[in-house]
């Protein structure tokens, strides 16, 4: 990946998995544990991933929850990457990949038991989640559940965002727990669980919580001996430490209102 893809213009989100970076969500491998467990998933159910890149969040909720998951994803290069993951897995049968645009889910005429979209509604306009929300509560069941992992402002939000914008090279607006409270009220959910957090996706602890300690010491090798790469992570690093008061994560789970 590093080889062609512009480290100097590309999102933030790519830069890091140019560095082997496999965890791209604010509050980390901790902070999805959280959602799986409100969510309790029940073998059989089903699963709309959204933004499922190589498939394996797809793959592990398989494997462990016994649950049936459609992930949907833009990239055609990660779709194939993430049809071979799902093939070496032996999981033809419960995981489908469906190569697509998150703003055009009508596509996908099977409602759900669960949604789960980590780290995309925050890179949508205001207009952008809007669309996303409803399309979500629109492919949910009754009883179903929207799972969210989020970044999170909670003060200098026009500051924040200009920093995230020339940092991430992508027009993040992140909201409060109330805003986030409210787009999903608009949409006709209602957010029943919620835990917010410190923004720590470059913090070395959370790097190696998630990661684990070889895949951190390969990420920060790549970072030193590519200076191209190390410019462009550090400069996020500086960011994200600059407005560290600012930021943080959300996790929530959202129910269809009744």
């Amino acid at each position: 990946m590093t080889a062609t893809l512009n480290l100097a213009t590309a999102p933030g989100h790519q830069t890091l998995a140019a560095a082997g970076k496999k965890i791209l969500r604010p509050g980390g491998r901790k902070a999805t544990e959280q959602l799986f467990t409100w969510a309790n998933f029940q073998p059989g159910e089903t699963v709309l991933e959204l933004a499922a890149s190589f498939g394996e969040s797809a793959i592990s909720l398989a494997k462990r929850f016994d649950v049936r998951v459609v992930g949907i994803e833009k990239n055609p290069e990660s779709v194939a990457k993430a049809r071979e993951n799902i093939k070496n897995a032996g999981l033809e049968d419960r995981i489908t990949i469906i190569e697509g645009d998150i703003f055009h889910l009508d596509k996908i005429t099977e409602k759900f038991d669960y949604v789960l979209a980590e780290a995309i509604l925050t890179m949508q306009s205001p207009a952008g989640k809007a669309k996303v929300l409803q399309a979500i509560h629109n492919h949910l069941q009754q009883s179903g559940k929207f799972l969210s992992h989020e970044l999170l402002v909670k003060g200098n939000k026009s500051a924040v965002y200009q920093t995230l914008s020339q940092a991430i090279r992508v027009n993040s607006q992140p909201l409060t727990v109330e805003e986030w409270q409210s787009v999903c009220a608009t949409a006709g959910l209602t957010v029943q669980q919620q835990q917010t957090g410190a923004m720590g996706l470059l913090n070395l602890g959370q790097m190696i919580r998630d990661e684990g300690i070889f895949g951190t010491l390969k990420i920060c090798w790549k970072i030193l001996t590519n200076a191209p790469l190390r410019q462009r992570v550090w400069q996020m690093r500086r960011s994200f430490q600059k407005h560290q008061r600012d930021l943080g994560y959300i996790v929530f789970m959202s129910t269809v209102k009744m």
